[in-house]
């Protein structure tokens, strides 16, 4: 049974300004739960509001207790630190950052706190609590005001708000020196950033500005003046630090060093916001409006979600950039290009077929589950790297890859022409994968097969025993779980990508490249033309390597931690399992045709490819459309253009027309 809520009466009766820390700050938080009630209509809230203002009026005892109260209140709690560091990180390291909101989410805090911050977060914890804040009048507050502080300002002097303010801009500049100052930051910068040192006037610029509020014998134009140098610095500082994004263009993109700029940005916002409620006619309003811009802050302060996606942003568009580059070699136009890609997707066939015979003699070997996992995991990675060194192909790489050049497409489509453009790259994309699946497909099969046979004739008896192969085939039935199990796959193909996107950008940040090329020691091993050599080929192709030995090891090890936790989780590659199928009819011979499983098993392979083409694809264009902010197209356009392409020439999803569309 819940306890009946206390009214307001009882509420500001239990007002004690001799009551210890933690009392007086429940007591706060109690106030400040009447004042929302149920969070349904911000007008009841102000109403509220107003009706504790109204008593207060009204008995004069009471108010005087209220004054008394709020004063011990306040001057107990530092609300410089709230004005100048709430919601920024305390540390510049991202992990220290992300530790930091793992405790606010998943520890409580204590009302017993001097810090002003943590009481802050604890008295308006909701997005709610921004919204009725925001809506207070003016007349409202003014009444507010004469109710908690009737006394708070000296005629001719600045009060202890605008002292707070002062106090709160010199702390924020001195972080804002100390960020501009790091060398990670600083090296980085243009070089017409760096000589104009906008960081090192910033804090005389403020302690200026401090001089002109605080004396009251200063002229106005003074002060004025003394603004307009700080907010020109401010601006000049945020320029400065802008110019490190261009560095990420061809340097790599740090995550670090991303969350170090952000912060940055908006530490100068918050001093120009303190600026504003200092120079305001109106501080009571201005105060509000601040503090129910922290209360917002507050929710992202705690909020991993918005820590990695406010940080990893760059990164992800960086990743779906490199992707959307190495992508375009994937999509084939012309008659000549198809035939190209089938080539290459057949001598990929032609090696996974090895990778499956390999695959399967390790069942041989009885080896403990993580260890048959890891090796089977080497094989595929050796298997794809060896695929990536011969310039062949596998099917279901390629839509992690191709996804980001379709998704920056969409930036043009302005008219019917660019609407028809796209159509011809989707066209031209689907046909793609379909040669690089049947070309894996067709030659994987009867490789398998053939190689199977061969075993079979060289041993006097089936590579694989009957129950063994009849297994096989059950596995791969259309109506068991393999379908599940093929969109896992897809997103295990998609995380390769991000992967492989990553690898690349942190071989590119940490310039390996270049230490490979002119490092004395590795010159004087592999003398100066190889090493340039081996540093330009790297740099070409270390994308490719990544997402290779990364998705060889995730289709390894995935079974194997999923048994760990009881989970009878199994990957379905198109190409492996069109191996397995024919590997498994082999062992069987003919008499695998008169078997209905193996007709389900081959029913299960185009699905198993488009299964596995259209997850990594779909994955990877959601993050490239975020990646380039495309928002706002209209799909009913594109899919329009692509009924009627389809109705029109149905074919040409699967070969290339004449015209090379």
């Amino acid at each position: 049974m819940s306890a009946t809520p206390p009214t307001l009466g009882l509420l500001l009766e239990s007002l004690d300004p001799h009551a210890g820390t933690a009392q007086r700050h429940l007591q706060l938080i109690a106030l400040l739960d009447w004042i929302r009630g149920d969070r349904r209509s911000v007008e009841a809230t102000t109403a509220r509001l107003a009706l504790l203002v109204e008593a207060a009026e009204r008995s004069p005892d009471l108010a005087a207790r209220v004054v008394a109260w709020w004063q011990a209140l306040t001057q107990s709690l530092d609300i410089t630190t709230l004005l100048a560091d709430f919601g920024f990180a305390q540390r510049t390291s991202m992990g220290s950052e992300l530790m930091e909101r793992l405790r606010y989410k998943l520890l409580p805090s204590s009302p017993d706190t001097l810090d002003a911050s943590e009481l802050f977060m604890l008295a308006l914890p909701s997005e709610f609590d921004a919204r009725w804040l925001a809506a207070l009048d003016e007349d409202l507050l003014a009444r507010l005001r004469a109710v908690l502080a009737p006394a708070s300002l000296e005629d001719g002097g600045a009060n202890a708000w605008q002292l707070a303010l002062l106090d709160a801009m010199t702390y924020c500049a001195g972080q804002i020196l100390s960020t501009g100052f790091a060398p990670e930051l600083r090296l980085r910068m243009s070089d017409e950033a760096r000589e104009a040192q906008p960081f090192h006037a910033l804090i005389r610029d403020v302690e200026s500005l401090r001089v002109e509020v605080l004396h009251a014998l200063r002229t106005p134009e003074r002060r004025d003046e003394a603004v307009q140098r700080l907010r020109e610095r401010l601006d000049a500082c945020r320029a400065a630090a802008s110019t490190v994004y261009a560095h990420f263009e061809e340097g790599g993109i740090s995550v670090g060093l991303v969350f170090r700029l952000r912060q940055l940005r908006e530490r100068i916002l918050r001093v120009r916001d303190l600026l504003d409620c200092l120079l305001t006619p109106r501080p009571a309003a201005s105060a509000v409006r601040l503090l129910a811009r922290l209360v917002t802050v507050g929710r992202e302060r705690r909020s991993v979600r918005a820590l990695f996606s406010a940080s990893s942003s760059l990164l992800a568009a960086k990743v779906a950039e490199r992707n959307a580059e190495t992508g375009e070699h994937y999509i084939t136009r012309t008659t000549g290009e198809y035939l190209a890609m089938v080539r290459m997707a057949a001598g990929g066939g032609l090696v996974m077929a090895f990778t499956t015979l390999i695959k399967l003699g390790l069942y041989a070997l009885a080896l403990p589950v993580f260890w048959g996992g890891f090796i089977a995991g080497m094989n595929y990675a050796a298997s794809f790297v060896l695929i990536q060194l011969l310039h062949f192909t596998v099917a279901t790489k390629q839509p992690a890859m191709t996804a980001p050049a379709m998704a920056a497409k969409l930036d043009d489509l302005h008219d019917d022409a660019s609407v028809q453009a796209f159509v011809d790259k989707v066209t031209q994309l689907v046909r793609s994968q379909v040669a690089a699946v049947l070309g894996n497909v067709l030659l994987v099969f009867p490789a398998a097969l053939a190689l199977a046979w061969g075993i079979g004739w060289l041993r006097g008896e089936p590579a694989l025993d009957a129950p063994h192969a009849r297994q096989v085939l059950q596995s791969l039935h259309l109506l068991g779980p393999s379908l599940l199990f093929a969109a896992f796959t897809g997103v295990l193909l998609f995380a390769s990508s991000i992967f492989a996107g990553w690898v690349e950008n942190w071989f590119v940040l940490r310039r390996l490249d270049s230490a490979i090329e002119f490092n004395p020691r590795i010159t004087r091993a592999l003398g100066r033309p190889r090493a340039a050599r081996w540093a330009r080929y790297l740099r070409e192709h270390i994308s490719g390597f990544a997402a290779n030995i990364s998705l060889g090891f995730m289709l390894g090890l995935t079974p194997a931690f999923a048994g760990f936790f009881g989970l009878g989780l199994e990957v379905r590659h198109v190409t492996l399992t069109a191996g397995q199928l024919g590997a498994a009819a082999a062992s069987l011979g003919w008499q695998a045709v008169h078997d209905s499983a193996f007709w389900w098993a081959m029913a299960l392979i185009p699905f198993n490819g488009a299964l596995n083409v259209l997850v990594s694809f779909y994955l990877a264009f959601r993050v490239a459309l975020r990646a380039h902010n495309v928002s706002g197209v209209d799909r009913s356009r594109i899919y329009r253009a692509l009924r009627a392409r389809l109705a029109r020439a149905p074919l040409s999803f699967f070969v290339p027309s004449r015209q090379g569309v």
